[in-house]
């Protein structure tokens, strides 16, 4: 049953169908025609994790990101990291890190995130005298810092399949998060001294700078807000999410005061597209969980790993380079779900904490979306900056190294991220 599941995937994704379409449409078949479940009970098992309170979160904190970032908000933002680190070498590629570490307290989803700061600052850099595939390679890499800041959906997503805290894993993820955009700013200095990229020489009073920060700092606070009603128990992750919707709308009306009907259509109108997406990957990845479960595929795997690899840095090192290899080709939540279950039992068999699995695992599969051959926010950046994907890749490869380095803290040096 299996073998035909993966044959099926295998054969819908050579035909182009969408990821979440070819595994309930393969799981389905295999539980239907070569399992001896019923038709009616493949269904059943279909929709039942869609029925989760934890999932909530992510309708809710899709909103909130949606609200906040179409206004004026976006733009403040992009000012306050122009005013801040604009003036230095390769600073408009420092702006995009800047901003896409807070649009990440706020959005979640790194493709929104490639989306909307790309559609703001590509054009920009362009016309300040930045080569676009440069422009398209800082926006593609440096938004996958949302996967991994708070309200991060990926992190969500493996709380709910590996059944660990929510918190947990906001609290411990921002470090990692910190030093890939740390990382990435000093990838963008050094790239624009070498190749004398243009600085912004606006220069700014203390009196602009302060009032641009206070103008901000609903978005900066932001994250933290999320961060500290979960360290502090004070809410559960849907309970915040929904404090966080509310918090969007009286930031809109009441100090920007630029919300309005069209807005909030279209953030609704985004939040039901993106949250169907993920829930017919949700579905479909229970369906699959169950045909490898039921076939002990995970426990084969564990005990493969056990017994042939036999050191837990090995198995890490193991663990690392299948997630690269698939990243490469299937999209961040689809790779979790799918492989969090199999992951899950090799991580307590070697005693590896869960809340740093799933960190190893999101900064991983998240190198996966601006890597060919399927790379989301990589298509998404290109196309935005009318460049061929070829040139942006080659513009990537310092950004590559950053993100392979702090994958590699992650893995192996646990204290930065397990308190």
């Amino acid at each position: 049953m299996t073998v035909h599941m993966l044959l099926g995937f295998i054969i819908f994704m050579l035909l182009a169908m969408p990821v979440g379409f070819s595994l309930v449409i393969s799981g389905w078949a295999a539980l239907s025609v070569f399992g001896s479940m019923p038709s009616s009970m493949a269904v059943m098992k279909i929709f039942q994790p869609t029925q989760s309170f934890p999932l909530l979160a992510i309708p809710f904190f899709i909103l909130s990101g949606s609200l906040m970032m179409s206004g004026k908000l976006g733009q403040k933002l992009v000012g306050l990291a122009s005013m801040l680190v604009g003036k230095y070498h390769g600073g408009l590629g420092q702006v995009t890190v800047v901003g896409s570490t807070v649009f990440g307290g706020v959005s979640g989803s790194s493709v929104a995130e490639a989306s909307a700061l790309g559609s703001m600052l590509i054009p920009w850099q362009k016309r300040e005298g930045y080569p676009g595939a440069f422009g398209a390679a800082v926006t593609a890499s440096s938004s996958v810092i949302a996967g991994l800041m708070p309200p991060s959906i990926p992190l969500i997503l493996f709380a709910v399949v590996s059944n660990t805290s929510i918190a947990s894993l906001f609290i411990a993820a921002v470090i990692p998060a910190l030093l890939l955009a740390s990382g990435m700013m000093i990838a963008c200095y050094v790239i624009g001294k070498r190749r004398g990229f243009p600085r912004l020489k606006d220069k700014h009073t203390r009196d602009e700078v302060r009032s641009t920060l206070i103008s901000a700092l609903p978005a900066l606070l932001m994250p933290v807000f999320i961060v500290v009603l979960l360290r502090a128990g004070i809410a559960t992750p849907t309970e915040v999410s929904i404090i966080a919707v509310a918090y969007a709308l009286l930031v809109s009306v009441l100090i920007y005061r630029d919300l309005s009907g069209t807005r909030v259509m279209a953030a609704l109108t985004n939040t039901v597209i993106t949250t169907g997406v993920v829930m017919l990957i949700i579905a479909a990845a229970n369906i699959i969980g169950y045909i490898l479960t039921s076939g002990g595929v995970p426990q084969t795997v564990a005990n493969w790993a056990l017994e042939y690899l036999q050191h837990p840095l090995l198995i890490i090192l193991a663990i690392n380079l299948l997630l690269l290899m698939i990243g490469m080709f299937l999209d961040l939540p689809a790779a979790i779900l799918l492989l969090g279950p199999t992951l899950v039992p090799i991580a307590n068999a070697i005693d590896l904490d869960l809340v740093q699995l799933g960190i190893m695992m999101c900064v991983n599969l998240s190198i996966g979306l601006f890597t060919p051959p399927i790379g989301t926010t990589l298509f998404v950046a290109s196309a935005i900056a009318k460049e061929k994907i070829g040139s942006v890749v080659k513009e990537l490869l310092p950004f590559y190294l950053v993100a392979l380095v702090v994958l590699v803290l992650v893995s192996f040096v646990p204290a930065l991220i397990v308190y």
